[in-house]
């Protein structure tokens, strides 16, 4: 990647016009032109900020420098101070327009002395001096190809000619930030490397310290390496609210804040004084004993750096997504580490037979509880499980092992945890997240991103960047990505397909652009990148490419289907409708792919129940052991559990994903540690004694021969190592060809194979007759009534089904199977 001296170079500044610009209804009266939300504060509106008190004097207050790094779990009697303050708040949101004067980012007499003096608009930073650090990556493109037109998606779906005027102004919008960027920025490539600008940045001379803050109305840098001194780096702060400090290299030319060691950034701000860890802090440490999580200047020495081995995978036709949590990944019950995950996890995934692994909680989070969705520092890995560079391992052995790694991502919103987190980071409620009640997600009970403010982006797409470029990911599901696309967040709201429910005042265009931003940054500098979207409002277009009018997802996740499967689980079996189940599976959009799967970690989750429990519930606990005799409600939950996963991957979509354990029907639930809460209103919510019990992953159960557990995991493997063989989720070639409400059948072609699935209680079908498209010798390929997936052994597997010539269930031949009851059956050609 080429690098860019700033010296003396001017570029045009941006000032503030007093407009509300947001998308739904004003976004559509306001025509083409486009208006960033800036944010100017006075003290009108008072916002409380939970947490913990700490005072601080900003004078007086200092502590001991450590003397060493600090390493995980070790002991210290040092800490830092936190504010818990009230504040006087009120945001009013304006545009930026583009103008010819330019402005200085820092004062000159705190720039590094023996580099030039830096200047351009704060909301134009992307380029790098020389003097910092930059290394290309091999094979990236040097730029991003501009727009395309925008009109093909009318061309897949002519129906969308009726919302083209929601549609060409989403895109015009696009094209108008995409212009924007280029004129500003130096485009979309540079825009999205702001973590070389802002934070820590190494140079030869010493270390530069940059944070967007415009709310503070003082700052300085505090940590271990100046005794957390608030005198000895106090930042400057420019028209545009970047502060800025250099610290210059010591005496004896180290560099002046030591790897490891505690930073933080101490802030006077309408909220009061207050110490923040870095926006774009690369590392976080909650240390034993204390509250607050602390920044941590991660700077490894060149020897100590992991470096990558093994080259990226390339993105296969089809997924195979094992959902997995590192820290719950034990058998024991503890939190887990990136190295355990490394050694013991990977290994078992590829065995398995899948071929991608998504990886929830990677962002750092100060609430373990939140299963990682309240992300505080959002640059951070987790320090829960590992240091970064034992992440990077972990990623690099995945590859080697030939899995592609998929993060799960957290854009939608944030914790709202002031101490360590991004909420009232300068003091306001409006900074990085809309103000007021628009800010606020009332059932996450976290903070909502403005993707109208243009530093807002900038954080968000070099975010993206950064875990592809540093990590090596090789892609992301974005996380709940409905409530980013709809002011109402989709709560609810049931939607029902109808097109004014995607294209009228409740969209979020903003949203929705960003969105399209950040999947043509990936897909243009990262190819073989993969983006999951989760989005359960089926928005029309959402898997469509950029260029083409369309979102940018590669895939959507098909999150209809797990909800159906729940809905059945309170039926009787008589009650299970054919029809019902085939169409919520086939009800896709063509030419938008997506991501099937049973059930995911939310169904897993305390309060919900898994399709093992929800099918075997407490009969699981005593009937598990093939030593033991059976129980009719043990063999129908272990028959329907193969049945729904197979059917699921088989007609769902062209992927398909589980949850770590659910291949076996892990048993219970998930619940993790946590004490007593006493909410504000008065009600105790119980807790469970911080246990650990209920928040790991039994294995072991999947592995023992005696244990019919067993017997779920091996037709799981089964069934992956299936299609990787036939490749039948990506086949273009799709019939079904039987949906028998009375005999409970279903059949159907995929690729080259026919499924025969027998829901069916009691009834089993002798010389039952099924159609096909092509001629020959059939044989099975794949049988859940297999002895070694814990069923009866009913099918002869070296039988021989030669096929028929006439019209069978509209196709041109046919063969007769013996299809028992609550079985599937695949078969192939035999082509020996």
């Amino acid at each position: 990647m080429m690098t860019f001296a700033l010296v003396g170079t001017r570029f045009p500044a941006l000032r503030t016009s007093p407009i509300n610009a947001r998308s739904g209804s004003r976004s559509l009266r306001r025509g083409s032109s486009v208006r960033l939300d800036y944010v100017r504060r006075n003290p009108t509106t008072k916002a409380r900020i939970s947490g913990t008190s700490h005072d601080i004097d900003p004078v007086s207050s200092t502590v001991a420098a450590m003397g060493k790094v600090l390493v995980l779990a070790a002991e210290s009697d040092d800490s830092s101070s936190s504010t818990d303050t009230s504040s006087n708040i009120e945001a009013i949101s304006s545009g930026l327009e583009l103008l010819p004067e330019t402005t200085d980012l820092v004062s000159e007499e705190k720039a590094d002395p023996e580099e030039e003096q830096t200047i351009v608009a704060p909301h134009i930073i992307s380029e790098v001096s020389n003097d910092e650090e930059n290394v290309e990556v091999e094979g990236q493109p040097k730029s991003i190809p501009p727009p395309g037109s925008g009109q093909r998606i009318y061309e897949i779906d002519p129906t969308l000619r009726g919302f083209s005027g929601h549609l060409d102004y989403r895109y015009s919008h696009y094209k108008k930030m995409r212009e924007m960027i280029d004129q500003n920025e130096g485009g979309l490539d540079k825009f999205s490397c702001g973590y070389e600008k802002f934070g820590f940045q190494r140079s030869k001379n010493g270390i530069t310290y940059r944070e967007w803050a415009p709310g503070a109305e003082w700052a300085t840098l505090i940590g271990d390496f100046n005794n957390w001194n608030p005198h000895a780096n106090v930042m400057t702060k420019n028209e545009y609210g970047v502060w800025e400090v250099f610290v210059p290299n010591n005496a004896d030319g180290s560099p002046p804040i030591p790897h490891g060691s505690r930073v933080k950034i101490r802030m006077d701000t309408p909220s009061g004084i207050k110490d923040s860890i870095p926006a774009w802090i690369k590392f976080s440490v909650q240390a034993p004993h204390e509250i607050p999580y602390n920044g941590i200047y991660y700077d490894p020495p060149e020897e100590e750096r992991y470096v990558f081995k093994h080259p990226l995978p390339k993105a296969p036709k089809s997924l195979r997504i094992y959902e997995s949590h590192v820290g719950m990944s034990s058998p024991e019950g503890k939190i887990n580490t990136y190295v355990s995950f490394r050694d013991d996890v990977l290994p078992r995934i590829k065995r398995l037979g899948y071929n991608a692994v998504q990886i929830m909680a990677i962002q750092e989070h100060s609430n373990y509880a939140s299963f990682g969705y309240h992300v505080t520092n959002f640059f951070a890995p987790s320090s829960r499980f590992g240091t970064p560079d034992e992440l990077k391992s972990l990623i690099d052995r995945a590859h080697e092992l030939g899995l592609l790694v998929l993060m799960d991502i957290v854009h939608s919103h944030a914790s709202n945890n002031v101490l360590d987190g991004l909420n009232q980071f300068d003091g306001t409620d409006s900074h990085y997240f809309h103000s007021g009640s628009r800010g606020f997600h009332w059932i996450w009970d976290s903070r909502l991103f403005n993707y109208g403010c243009w530093e807002v982006l900038r954080f968000l797409l070099s975010n993206a960047r950064w875990w592809l470029e540093e990590y090596k990911f090789d892609g992301f599901r974005f996380d709940g990505v409905t409530s980013m696309m709809y002011t109402h967040h989709g709560l609810g709201v049931g939607f029902t397909g109808n097109y004014n429910e995607y294209f009228g005042y409740a969209a979020d265009v903003d949203a929705v652009v960003y969105l399209m931003l950040v999947n043509d940054m990936i897909h243009a500098l990262f190819p073989e990148a993969v983006t999951i979207g989760e989005d359960v409002s089926g928005m029309p277009t959402f898997c469509i490419p950029v260029e083409d009018g369309g979102v940018g997802f590669d895939y959507r996740l098909h999150m209809a289907i797990p909800d159906k499967w729940i809905e059945f689980m309170e039926l009787k079996d008589e009650d299970w409708k054919m029809g019902d189940i085939v169409h919520t599976l086939t009800n896709r959009r063509w030419l938008e792919k997506c991501v099937a799967y049973a059930e995911s970690h939310d169904q897993a989750l305390v309060g919900d129940k898994t399709l093992a429990f929800w099918l075997m519930d407490k009969d699981m606990y005593g009937f598990m052991a093939l030593d033991r005799p059976s129980t009719p409600r043990i063999d129908r939950g272990i028959a329907l559990h193969k049945m729904i996963r197979l059917l699921t991957m088989s007609l769902g979509g062209e992927g398909y994903l589980n949850f770590m354990g659910n291949e076996f029907g892990h048993p219970e639930w998930i619940d993790f540690p946590r004490g007593e809460q006493h909410l504000p209103n008065g009600v105790i919510v119980p807790g469970n004694n911080f246990s650990f019990d209920k928040c790991r992953r039994m294995f072991d159960l999947g592995d023992a021969e005696y244990l019919r557990y067993r017997g779920m995991q091996e037709f799981d493997q089964a069934m992956q190592h299936l299609e990787e063989k036939y490749e039948f989720m990506t086949s273009e070639h799709q019939y079904i060809s039987r949906k028998d409400e009375g005999d409970k059948m279903i059949v159907f072609e995929r690729g080259d194979l026919v499924f025969v699935f027998n829901f069916h209680w009691t009834n089993s079908y002798v010389n039952y007759r099924v159609g096909c498209l092509k001629s020959g010798k059939y044989k099975v390929v794949l049988d859940s009534d297999d002895k070694l997936f814990g069923g009866f052994n009913r099918i002869d597997h070296t039988a021989e089904y030669f096929s028929k010539e006439g019209r069978h269930d509209n196709r041109p031949w046919s063969f007769s199977v013996y299809a028992p009851s609550r079985t599937v059956i695949v078969y192939a050609l035999d082509e020996d």
